[in-house]
């Protein structure tokens, strides 16, 4: 196998790592900013020369910078030229990994279809069965967790932790739909009938979540709500090609 069809092969680990390694990134630069507990105490203690209190912290994240504003005419920059550029170059890697891993990601929905696996001697209906619980079962599961994790992130990992930590949500319940459609999916099905599958139950799952988080207006903290909301979506979206295969079945 040459080296090109191993990493299309491991493309999901490449998109891990990258996106790992971004989380990683928004850390360090949140890390690296003015504490949002206690600016105050962060300010005063890098520039104890500073006349006045502090009336506000000018945070950007990309270059990662960090004003802070003591009401005299000058802004402290918290964040020094040399780490700023550093946190730069390291987003610009990490940022490629994630792409190139996305990229290869969805490259596999167009692959060749794959050998033909065939509905013979098949209870279908006890595969349903399995394909639907096991799947609204992780689900559920999967976004209480990424709740939590949620929460953790906006505090941590300030905007970008939270979308990456999102991203990272939709491309595992991709990845658990997919594998569960390629064990207990509906047959006749290739591989790549899975991958697609799968990804559109992810996508579609985590995007009703999002939208009715924010229409709720608890964004951008979820609520757990949000699992069991999500594991019936993924009953729904599952559910479609079931009766699809039922009614060809029929005619």
């Amino acid at each position: 196998m040459d080296r090109v069809k191993l990493v299309k092969r491991r493309a999901g680990w490449v998109l891990t790592l990258g996106l790992l390694s971004m989380l990683g990134w928004s850390l360090a630069v949140s890390a690296s900013m003015p504490s949002w507990f206690d600016p105050d105490y962060d300010c005063g203690r890098a520039f104890p020369q500073a006349e006045g209190d502090l009336r506000r912290v000018d945070e950007q994240w990309l270059p990662p910078r960090a004003g802070c504003d003591f009401g005299s005419g000058e802004v402290h920059q918290f964040i020094s030229t040399t780490r700023s550029t550093v946190l730069t170059v390291v987003f610009a890697l990490t940022a490629a990994l994630t792409v190139l891993g996305l990229h290869l990601v969805l490259r596999r929905l167009w692959e060749p279809q794959g050998i033909l696996r065939s509905a013979e001697a098949v209870d279908l209906r006890r595969r349903k069965l399995k394909h639907l619980g096991l799947g609204a079962g992780a689900t559920l599961l999967g976004l209480a967790v990424f709740t939590v994790a949620s929460v953790f992130a906006a505090f941590l990992g300030g905007p970008p932790g939270m979308v990456i930590v999102a991203l990272f949500a939709t491309i595992a319940l991709s990845a658990v739909a997919s594998t569960l459609d390629r064990e207990y999916g509906p047959l006749p099905s290739t591989a790549r009938d899975s991958r697609r599958r799968g990804t559109l139950t992810g996508c579609v799952t985590f995007t009703t979540v999002f939208v009715l988080t924010v229409a709720s207006g608890k964004f951008p903290f979820y609520q757990l709500w949000i699992a069991p909301v999500g594991a019936l979506t993924y009953l729904v979206v599952t559910g479609l090609p079931w009766s699809r295969q039922s009614q060809r079945q029929l005619s």
